[in-house]
Parts: structure tokens; sequence; C-alpha cells
């Protein structure tokens, strides 16, 4: 794939300086990036790598246009417009619309003409597969899902029963959509497990990473907004709603019933407990313990950075120490209040 500078600028809008003819072949970072390659400044504080960088386009802003007097496209989001021009570059696998011979498909599903089911798939009855979506090797559709147009599951992905798949939805391997929630009754020293009745539906515009697990609701939906993107080995559990453009990062959990807004974003490793509700625009930075509503947009944070060993245990200790302490404090302030009124 080559394109050149002149018509990326023409493709994206984007205004460029230098020579519109360059051409350009690949992308790179600006540490690694060669003679051909495209690469882009977001944080100005990288700046002095320019110096040294060997690439053929750089993607930056007009306030850090200065720095570089190369060939370059000057945008005011350097890391988009980056982006954009990435899907030049991106490998599209050769595949004819047909089904495999290998895939077992029940002949109650619709298949569109188009659409591409791949070897070992598993399709059962019922389900729907729309126009031009792809089902990649190992991949098994129980009975009734449905999948919209343009949708792709990578490989060995699940959908459970009834599930609803939106259209243009990125599904990562080793995924498991609508499997069962955790819910069960108590009797005496037993578990009774909960039927769970609900379903999954995932809008559209949609990306689920590798290993990610969305329990089926237990009666009411578990719900994906439109243009949400989850990484890897994220838990989402059941009658979750998750609003439209939310970004959810490796190693989340949260629980039944929790209900985000929109455009909010969870750091890695952050665990939200379940029924509490998170308004728009908030963000959680990473491993934060959430267990309360939010009502109010902004960032939030609890996770506690590492620090050496030592300085840990004693902050452990201080820790421990803070309900005394505390009591200590009160003593003293009713003390002086006591002072205070003899004094009057």
């Amino acid at each position: 794939m080559s394109i050149s500078l002149a018509s990326v600028s023409e493709q994206l809008a984007v205004p460029y300086q230098g020579d519109g003819a360059c051409v350009i072949t690949g992308v790179a970072s600006i540490e690694d990036a060669k003679e051909g390659d495209i690469t882009f400044l977001a944080n100005p504080k990288y700046k002095n790598l320019l110096q040294d960088c060997s690439a053929s386009v750089v993607i930056l802003s007009s306030k850090n246009q200065d720095a570089w007097s190369g060939n370059a496209l000057i945008s005011d989001k350097p890391e988009l417009t980056f982006a954009l021009v990435a899907r030049n570059f991106l490998k599209q696998k050769p595949s004819e619309p047909g089904i495999h011979p290998s895939a077992v498909v029940d002949p109650t599903a619709s298949i569109h003409e188009t659409a591409v089911i791949g070897p070992n798939v598993v399709i059962e009855y019922g389900v729907s597969v729309g126009a031009r979506s792809h089902v990649g090797p190992g991949c098994v559709l129980l009975s009734d899902a449905s999948i919209k147009e343009d949708t792709t599951l990578v490989a060995n992905v699940t959908i459970y029963d009834d599930v609803q798949i939106g259209s243009r939805v990125l599904i990562h391997g080793g995924s498991v959509i609508g499997s069962d929630g955790f819910g069960n009754a108590k009797d005496g020293e037993k578990w009774v497990k909960i039927p769970q009745l609900g379903r999954v539906i995932v809008g559209d515009d949609v990306e689920i990473g590798a290993n990610v697990a969305i329990d089926r609701g237990a009666i009411k939906d578990t719900l994906i907004g439109n243009g949400t993107k989850i990484d890897n080995l994220v838990h989402i559990a059941h009658n979750v709603q998750v609003g439209e453009h939310c970004a959810i990062a490796g190693l989340v959990g949260i629980a039944g019933s929790a209900k985000l807004g929109k455009n909010v974003a969870i750091g890695g490793a952050s665990a939200m407990t379940g029924h509490i509700t998170i308004c728009d625009n908030v963000m959680f930075t990473g491993m934060s313990m959430i267990t309360r509503s939010t009502r109010e947009p902004g960032v939030y944070s609890s996770g506690m950075p590492a620090e050496p060993n030592a300085v840990w245990r004693k902050n452990v200790a201080r820790f421990r120490r803070l309900e005394k302490l505390e009591n200590k404090l009160k003593e003293m302030e009713d003390r002086l209040k006591s002072f205070e009124a003899e004094k009057v």
C-alpha cells in the first residue's frame, strides 16, 4: 500500500506542508519511523524526538508546527488524524461470500448471500446473519441469535441464544456474549440458581475485545450502547446498561444492574459494584473502586499508586490508627469547646 501526502490531505480535508508528491508506504511511532513512514506528535513534551525522526511525514498541530520543517499534515487532532490515515494500511483478508463446507448451519437459519461463514462454525436454529457480516473460524451462534450487517466475529466467539448484535460490530477472539449471569438465591445452606431469562443487546459500531464476558439479563436485558469500545478481559454482569460511546479498559469488572450514562470512560483494573448509576461524561482512572453513584461529570480516582514497600507499610500502619486519631481529635475538640464555654 502506498499513498501520496496530497491524496491523504484531500481524503481527510487536512492541510499539508511540504512535497505533496511524497509517497507514504507505512505507519510508525516517532522513535521507529523511517523513510516512507508517517507518524504523529500529539503530546508537545515529546517534541525533542522529532530532532532524530526519519519519518517522511509527521502529523502535528499548528502549535507544534515549528518543531518540524519537513513534510507534515497540520491537524488540531493529530492522534485522530493518524488513526484515519492508518486505515489505509489495514491488511484485508481475502474472503468470498458463502458458507465453508465444514460449517454446521441449521436449515432454519437466515444467512445473507453476501455473508462469510468460516470453517468449523456452528449456527443453530433461527439464527440471522446480515449482509457482508463475517463469522470467523470456530464461532458458535446459538438459537435465535441475530447479527446485523457488516459485523465481524473474528474467531472462537460464542453468541448465546436470543442475543442481538448490531451493525458494524467487531468482536475479537474468545469472547462470550450472553452467558448466564451470576444469580443465585439462598435456601438454607444451599444456593438455588435463578434462571437468567433476559438477553444481551449490543448496539451499532461497538468493539468488544478478546476474552470478554457479557452476561445476559436475569429478567431485563443487558444493554451495550452504540459506539462503545470494550477492551480485552472485561466482565459485564447481568442487567448492566452501558450508554453510548463509553470506553472500558482491560480487566474491568462491572457488577449486576449498574447503569452507565454516555461517554463514560473506565480505566484498567477498575471494579464497579452493582445497582449504582453513573451519569454522563465521567472518567474513572485505573484501579478505581466504584461503590457509589456519581451525579456530577468529572474525573474520579481511588486506586493507590505503587510506592516503595517500606513507605507503603508505614502508610498502612498509619491508616489503621485513623480511628484512634479521630477519636482523640474529637476528644480535644470537646475539651476546647468546654474550655471556651467556661471562659464565657
